[in-house]
Formats: C-alpha cells, sequence, structure tokens
C-alpha cells in the first residue's frame, strides 16, 4: 500500500468516527456545548496538522536530533534534599493511610479519594512533565527502602547483594500495577471507600518492600514500581532531569527518545492508553449496548448484578488494551516494509517510547475536566481531612468554583493537548527510525503507517471527548 493510500485510509476512518460517534461523559470529562465550530471539523483538523506534521518532519528532519541531543547543568541540589523530600513524602503516605482508617467513609468528606484518584492520578503526570522526575524524590515505599537499607548497613556492616533483576520481568511488574490499579477505578464497585483505599495503600507498599528486597532498591523503583515507572515516563518528556545532587536541562523529548524499552514497555503503555479510552468509552452509547449483552451473560452464568457488572467492566479494560497495542503492533509491523529482517516485537518495543506523549496526551485531555475542578477540594479538605468538622487552617468552607473557566475552553485544551502529543509521538519515531534507517527517504517510508496509527488515536480520543447535546 503506498503512502498515500494508507493516509487516506486513516482519514476516511477519521471522518467515519468523528461523523458516527456518539456522546462520551466519562468522570473525567467536561461537556462541551455551544462550540463555535462544528465537532467533526475538529477531527479533520487534527488528522490534517498530523499529516502536515509528518511532511514536515520528512522534509525538514533528515538526521537525529532528539537520541544526540545533550543537557547542561543548571544548578546544584543540596544533599540533605532527597532524604527530607523522601520524608515528605513518607509522612504524607503515612496520613493518608490513617485518614482512610479513622476518617468518614463518605468519598467527597475524606480526603484519601481525592487525593489518590485526583491530585496523585492526575495531578502528578503535570508535575512530571514540567518540573521532572518529583515522585522520585517523594516516592514513600523507595524513601522507606533506602532508610532501611543505610539502617541494617549501619548495624550489620555489610548486606548480602540484592539477586539481579532478570532481564525477561522488564516493566511487566509495572505493566500488571497500573493494570490493577486502572481496575479499581473503573472496575471496582467500591474503589472511592476511604478505608478500602488505605487497606490497597498498605498492600501496595508491602509489595514493593518486597521487590525492593529482593531486587535492590534502585533497580525495582526503576522496573518493577507501577508509578515509579509510569511517572518516571512522563518525566522523560520534560526540558528537566533532576537527581539527588544537580539539575539539568535538556531539549523537550529528548530525554524520551533515551528511554531504554524493556520487555512489557509495550504492554505498560497500553495499559495506560487503554486504560484511559475506556474511561472515556464506557460512557458512550456503543458501550451501553455492549455492556448490556455481557452482564446479562454473566447473569445467565450465575454471577450477582454486583459481580456480572464488573466483570463486565472488567472485559471493557482489557478489550481496549488489546485495541490500543494492537494499532500499535500494527504500525510496528508497517515498519517491515522496509526492513523485513526484524521481528515486529521487537520494532514495536524500540519504537514504544513514541507512546509516551500520547500516554500523557490522553490522561490530560481525558481528565483535565477533573483536574481544573477537583483539586479546588483539596482546599477544604486539607482543614477537614478526616470529615469530622474540623477547620485546621480555616478553609473548610471553601468550595468548588465551576465558573472560573468554561466547557468551551476545556474543549480547546482537550484538542490542543492531543494534537501536540501526537504529533511529539510522531517527531519521537521519525528520530527512532533516522538512527535505526539512516536514510531520510527510508526512514520516512518506514513511518507511514505510524502516521496512519497516530490519526487512528487521534481519532479514538477525539470521539471519546465528544459530547453531543
Amino acid at each position: 500500500m503506498t503512502a498515500l493510500r494508507v493516509t487516506a485510509a486513516a482519514l476516511a476512518a477519521s471522518a467515519g468516527t468523528m461523523l458516527v460517534a456518539a456522546p462520551a461523559a466519562a468522570h473525567g470529562l467536561v461537556g462541551k456545548q455551544d462550540l463555535p465550530l462544528p465537532r467533526w471539523l475538529f477531527g479533520w483538523t487534527a488528522a490534517l496538522v498530523l499529516v502536515i506534521s509528518f511532511v514536515g518532519l520528512a522534509v525538514l528532519w533528515t538526521r537525529p536530533v532528539l537520541e544526540e541531543a545533550g543537557e547542561r547543568r543548571l544548578f546544584g541540589v543540596p544533599a540533605l534534599l532527597d532524604p527530607l523530600a523522601g520524608l515528605v513524602g513518607v509522612l504524607c503516605f503515612a496520613g493518608l493511610a490513617y485518614a482512610g482508617f479513622a476518617g468518614s467513609e463518605v468519598e467527597t468528606a475524606n480526603i484519601v479519594p481525592t487525593t489518590v484518584f485526583v491530585v496523585f492520578w492526575v495531578g502528578v503526570p503535570v508535575l512530571s512533565v514540567l518540573f521532572g522526575d518529583v515522585f522520585r524524590a517523594v516516592n514513600p515505599w523507595r524513601a522507606v527502602g533506602r532508610g532501611a537499607g543505610w539502617a541494617v548497613k549501619r548495624v550489620l556492616g555489610e548486606m548480602p547483594e540484592p539477586l539481579p533483576y532478570p532481564e525477561r520481568l522488564g516493566h511487566w511488574p509495572a505493566a500488571v500495577g497500573i493494570f490493577l490499579f486502572a481496575v479499581l477505578e473503573l472496575v471496582y464497585s467500591d474503589a472511592t471507600v476511604p478505608s478500602h483505599l488505605s487497606v490497597l495503600m498498605l498492600a501496595y507498599a508491602a509489595t514493593q518492600w518486597m521487590g525492593m528486597g529482593m531486587y535492590g532498591t534502585r533497580a525495582w523503583s526503576e522496573r518493577g514500581d507501577a508509578f515509579g515507572v509510569y511517572f518516571g515516563l512522563f518525566a522523560t518528556l520534560a526540558p528537566l532531569r533532576l537527581t539527588r545532587r544537580a539539575a539539568y536541562g535538556r531539549l523537550p523529548l529528548s530525554g524520551t527518545a533515551r528511554v531504554m524499552p524493556l520487555a512489557g514497555t509495550v504492554a505498560l503503555l497500553s495499559v495506560m492508553i487503554g486504560s484511559t479510552s475506556f474511561d472515556g468509552f464506557s460512557s458512550t452509547p456503543v458501550w451501553g449496548t455492549i455492556a448490556e449483552w455481557l452482564r446479562v451473560a454473566f447473569l445467565d452464568l450465575g454471577f450477582t448484578l454486583r459481580s456480572a457488572v464488573e466483570a463486565t467492566f472488567l472485559v471493557g479494560l482489557v478489550g481496549s488494551t488489546l485495541v490500543i497495542a494492537g494499532l500499535f503492533l500494527l504500525g510496528a509491523r508497517g515498519v517491515r516494509t522496509v526492513d523485513a529482517e526484524r521481528r515486529t516485537v521487537d520494532l514495536a518495543r524500540t519504537f514504544a517510547p513514541s507512546l509516551v506523549p500520547i500516554a500523557l496526551a490522553y490522561v490530560l485531555a481525558h481528565y483535565v475536566g477533573l483536574l481544573v475542578y477537583q483539586t479546588q477540594a483539596m482546599g477544604y479538605l486539607l482543614s477537614d481531612p478526616l470529615g469530622n468538622g474540623a477547620n485546621l487552617f480555616g478553609t473548610a468552607s471553601q468550595t468548588i468554583d465551576y465558573g472560573w473557566i468554561s466547557g468551551e475552553a476545556i474543549w480547546y485544551i482537550q484538542v490542543t493537548v492531543l494534537v501536540l502529543g501526537h504529533a511529539a509521538g510522531l517527531a519521537l519515531a521519525h528520530d527512532k527510525a533516522l538512527v535505526l534507517f539512516g536514510s531520510g527517504r527510508r526512514a520516512t517510508r518506514s513511518q507511514y503507517w505510524m502516521l496512519a496509527v497516530m490519526i487512528a488515536f487521534t481519532s479514538l480520543a477525539l470521539w471519546l471527548l465528544s459530547n453531543f447535546d
């Protein structure tokens, strides 16, 4: 298939998706009303921007830039700052665990659900792409693991060497961890019950300490810790790289270009994008029809109503993840048109970092409404974290201002973030193709199918964001 036919097919799919789409109104989405332009036009425009970006990359970007970009030291960081940040993380973690057990079980009154699902899950990625890997500094289980290792070494003098981290394990533990968090968020009926969240927080921390005990704190934090890896991938997009002793400036995206994909990296990124996609898809009439059929099928198998609903949503989550993985593997398969000797799975792993900005775009576009509105709840939750009527900082009567930004403005933010994220993915894929294939023409030919995949991802995201009246 020629480049023209691939591009035309992708554009047609994009247009069809936008024209027949039903509304999505997942909990992170905000309704868009009275837009000055028809919604289908946004889909065509986004696809056109990606095609223009692709042509521009092919003509103007003829040698690797991102992977070869350097960095420079900006300023030093006091050595004491890292353990202090870790202590802050441990205290916050302990406080939240306590609030879940001791506070109100009403999700809007207790600080735990908002902190976990808004500040942590959505807010930390924003901080990561702006300032680098801030979570690594405050990661509570990493801080405890390092502190325990230091204490044992001081007492015993020597410690046995940890086991070497298995290469085949790669990012699979992180992929499983993020998938389980998605199950908690999107499948489990009592996900926002504070005491349940506290139990799961402690269970997750215990699992991380077991992994660190077996393979070492650093190896596990960088490969097996689901949230450490998740936020760390987003941090590679940032123009800053933070270490324990200094901060370094670099070209945006260059950190992502140098990510070394491991076994399970593609699965991890597919879960990241697929779970967000399903959150939107689960509110469409299309899913409503599918879900009703599945629910009845599970009831016929003897499931209770609650378990049938949860099983239905689990099937949807798995299906969405597999669709995302399949689309990306299709793009990797297309790269073999210029290099048939490489396996599709190897090419998929090589180009996996190009999905990082897309995963971020899906998160930000999908949850921007949640972020701009629900983070305001922290004003009164910090004053009354247990929901027992306290007013520690005098802000317990504060309310959420839903009028400070319009749904129309949020819609434009969402579309902009999506287009920029997919354009960044194209840039990363093109830069990697230049590294692999050298020749500008050969590298460009290898990316025809990737362009179609990027347009498909953009179309899918815009469909999920569409909220027809």
